[in-house]
């Protein structure tokens, strides 16, 4: 497995495996790799000859008070469980490779609309733009075939689709199943922030989806309820709620009934970490 830090140094590797006719797979992450991450190196794996991973926590993503400066980063580990896992190559990039001008860039990248304005778009000003600079930065310097991301962010999955569909570019976004704990609790890089009773809270997360998602599909259509049931026991419990929503999977708009496809999502708070989760629901009535 090779790691390189310079978009040259990319572009090389690249074009040599383009001049080879081998199909080219891309796995962006902010490293601090777990299981997670591991799956979609797997599934990436499946679908190309050749699999790249990038590892850049990336500035433009993270808001005020929020954890860029903390936020766990342990290459060495990344790049010991990735050359197991069968990567062909590493992309570790330092700010100014990806920001030439210096963070927050010259230049951004904004999908509009009710994708980016609800669930996390609504407490995160910036935040998807800040993914999608960062995303649309790593297609052009990789032009993968396929990219691969993990599910537990549903709506930063539902914008990378959009982006890629509105701006023409050939790539394939798969998506890859939460991958989560025995008890639950979706992986994260941010589960290690909790001590260990508010990680002993942290899959009531899960449990109070899943709850709500047997009850879409037994035919329960009072979504606002739904919602405010799910809240008051996540609050109960001791969390501190940003959201629970019910929203159409494809376009994340509140539902108006006949949909077959929803997703529960939440972001809740427990201590001073961020946890985000989701359930999708196919309705087959």
């Amino acid at each position: 497995m090779e790691r390189v830090e310079t978009a040259e140094a990319l572009r090389q590797r690249i074009t040599r495996w383009r001049q080879a006719g081998q199909r080219i797979a891309l796995v962006p992450t902010m490293g601090n790799l777990h299981a997670g991450h591991l799956a979609l190196v797997d599934r990436a794996r499946g679908l190309a000859q050749r699999v790249v991973v990038s590892i850049f926590v990336n500035p433009t993503q993270f808001g005020p008070g929020e954890d860029f400066e903390v936020y766990p980063r342990t290459p060495e580990a990344d790049c010991a469980a990735l050359a197991e896992r069968g990567a062909d190559l590493v992309f570790l990039p330092p700010v100014a490779v990806m920001y030439p001008a210096g963070a927050p860039g010259a230049v951004r990248v904004e999908v509009s609309g009710p994708l980016t304005e609800g669930l996390c778009g609504a407490s995160r000003p910036g935040h998807f733009s800040g993914v999608a600079t960062v995303v649309t930065k790593l297609f052009n310097l990789v032009q993968p075939d396929v990219a691969i991301f993990g599910q537990k962010d549903y709506q930063q999955l539902a914008i990378l689709r959009t982006m890629v569909r509105e701006l023409a570019m050939p790539i394939r976004i798969v998506g890859v199943e939460t991958q989560r704990e025995a008890d639950g609790l979706a992986l994260s890089s941010r589960n290690q922030y909790l001590d260990p009773p508010q990680r002993a809270l942290a899959p009531t997360i899960h449990a109070i989806l899943s709850d709500t998602a047997e009850k879409l599909i037994a035919g329960e259509r009072d979504y606002p309820a739904l919602e405010a049931r799910a809240g008051m026991r996540l609050t109960d419990a001791g969390f501190a709620v940003e959201y629970v929503r019910i929203v159409r999977a494809d376009d994340l708009k509140a539902p108006e009934g006949g949909e077959k496809r929803l997703v529960v999502a939440v972001a809740a708070k427990v201590g001073s970490t961020r946890l985000i989760d989701n359930i999708e629901v196919n309705i087959s009535e």
